[in-house]
């Protein structure tokens, strides 16, 4: 459990550097035994864990031990290892809280994929999971908030019930000096289900959506002509500059940042070229690591937008994009409902691209007058969708329709707030296929002016408070990289609300479609 975290942080050669120089996993029985070494062991406090070091310190293989923990150990289970210590090797053992995946400086998720076992009851499991990474990450930012969640959602409320349990019974570790008064936000998924399904067009949301990034690896073996090294590639903003000055860029500004990126390798390339003396060979000795790994960031990235450049133009992208934007402001029903008979009978349209624009339909004009899902579930058929994969306009509606997501998606719904919603739409925006912000940044900016309706989403024991300081937004059913950019353009504009983002998992609409059949 805590081998991604740590290979997420740092690089092997970042670890090298700090004289780590051997990684094992603790279940691993066929370990050399090397008594000259010290043994650094960070672990989760879960049953497993505990009873495999306790084998371990019964039969030491290392020299001494200096144990943490990633999230708080329980009383008997330091007795237990006090106990298996025969040989007095351990040296110290911490709680260092890190029970949780870090993807950005505000980003955090759990990857995990099943949450819920019946409808909207927690698997067990699950909610334990979830609600140990916010106990990590409240220790870990030193914070006893105020709560506030979904009060639609079972699974919220259950969150925050299983969170306060643990806070209570760990008093003692909350004991912090309070200098504002943070805020934990727990959100359901099935409050937006516009967001997941949208195509997406800033570099990393692309690469997530339409390739698909999992712990920041990106598998490219299906791209058409790639070569053998570069079938998986590693997408990580820690160890790759150009991916972090480009990770909100939009698919415009990263085509003209990739051609300044190779037009900097050529020249690069061409100093490198002339080799006229020991000091010129010296000194190419010595840049030659930082040159390839330059040439290996230039291969990555031409790699990745020409095959994201590929599916654009190959699938009809830009008007699938443009529809979809245009359904989340609603626009002329009977104008949507001819976009899409068109875009159906496409076929250059993608299967995935067919189902999100139906499911996007189903939700964003559920409700309004000549509303007929079923004729384009039916035009799926004919174009040889499964049958599975029709239901899912049946599955979004349960999953996420009017009757079952809190708040409020759209607003109020009456003819003058759609048509200011219309016309906000249109005026401002930098880019068509980039207009839709996510319900979040609402729910955000309500919550910080105070405005947010205690009937959506409810305060957890206590008084409300007046003003809020730094805000815990944690999110059931995973969260999307249009919404990891739109926090961190809030953290920008509002220094003194700043956000921490986590979720049970970070969706494209693939896993998305799959989180709503598999919940």
């Amino acid at each position: 459990d805590t081998l991604p975290p740590v290979s997420i942080t740092y690089a092997q050669s970042d670890l090298l550097k700090k004289e780590v120089y051997l990684f094992e996993r603790i279940d691993n029985s066929a370990r050399e035994a090397m008594k000259h070494m010290r043994c650094i062991v960070f672990l989760r406090p879960s049953p497993d864990n505990i009873q495999h070091l306790c084998n371990e310190l019964k039969n030491p293989r290392y020299g001494h031990y200096h144990i943490f923990f990633s999230n708080i150990i329980p009383k008997p289970d330091i007795m237990k290892l006090a106990n298996a210590d025969e040989h007095e090797s351990v040296k110290e053992i911490q709680e260092f809280y890190a029970d949780y995946l870090p993807l950005l400086d505000h980003v955090y998720t759990l990857s995990l994929k099943r949450i819920s076992s019946v409808g909207t009851s927690w698997d067990r499991s699950a909610l334990k999971r979830s609600a140990d990474s916010l106990i990590s990450v409240l220790l870990g930012l030193r914070k006893y908030p105020v709560m506030r969640y979904s009060n639609k959602s079972e699974l919220a409320r259950g969150l925050v019930n299983s969170t306060y349990d643990i806070m209570k019974e760990n008093s003692h570790l909350f004991e912090f000096r309070r200098n504002d008064t943070p805020m934990l936000l727990i959100l359901d998924r099935r409050d937006d289900p516009i967001t997941p399904l949208l195509n997406q067009w800033t570099y990393q949301a692309m690469v997530h959506e339409l390739i698909g990034i999992d712990k920041n690896r990106v598998d490219l073996s299906e791209v058409p002509g790639i070569s053998k090294d570069m079938r998986e590639v590693i997408m990580s903003p820690e160890q790759d500059s150009f991916f972090k000055d480009s990770l909100y860029s939009d698919f415009g500004e990263i085509g003209i940042k990739i051609k300044e990126l190779v037009d900097k390798f050529q020249r690069q390339q061409h100093s490198t070229a002339a080799i006229d003396s020991i000091s010129d060979m010296k000194k190419f000795i010595d840049n030659y690591p930082q040159f390839k790994k330059f040439s290996g960031t230039v291969s990555k990235h031409v790699a990745i937008v020409g095959e994201l450049s590929r599916i654009v133009q190959d699938y009809n992208l830009l008007e699938v994009s443009e529809t979809e934007q245009q359904m989340t402001t609603q626009t002329s029903h009977t104008e949507i409902q001819q976009k899409l008979t068109r875009l159906l009978r496409n076929s250059k349209v993608r299967e995935i691209d067919m189902i999100r624009l139906v499911l996007l339909y189903c939700i964003c004009y559920e409700g309004q007058s000549g509303f007929s899902p079923q004729q384009f579930v039916e035009m799926l058929r004919n174009r040889g969708v499964a049958e599975g994969r029709c239901k899912l306009a049946a599955a979004i509606m349960n999953f996420g329709g009017r009757a079952v997501r809190g708040g409020q998606l759209f607003g109020e719904q009456n003819t003058m707030a759609l048509t200011k919603k219309y016309f906000k739409g249109l005026q401002g925006v930098e880019n068509v296929y980039t207009q839709h912000k996510p319900y979040m940044t609402e729910v955000l900016q309500q919550l910080v002016q105070g405005k947010l309706k205690e009937s959506d989403f409810a305060w957890h024991g206590g008084a409300p408070i007046a003003r809020v300081g730094e805000i815990i937004v944690f999110v059931i059913g995973g969260i999307t990289f249009e919404e990891i950019k739109a926090v961190h353009q809030w953290n920008i504009s509002n220094p003194g609300n700043k956000v921490v983002l986590g979720s049970t998992s970070i969706h494209n609409c693939q896993s998305f479609l799959d989180y709503v059949v598999g919940n």
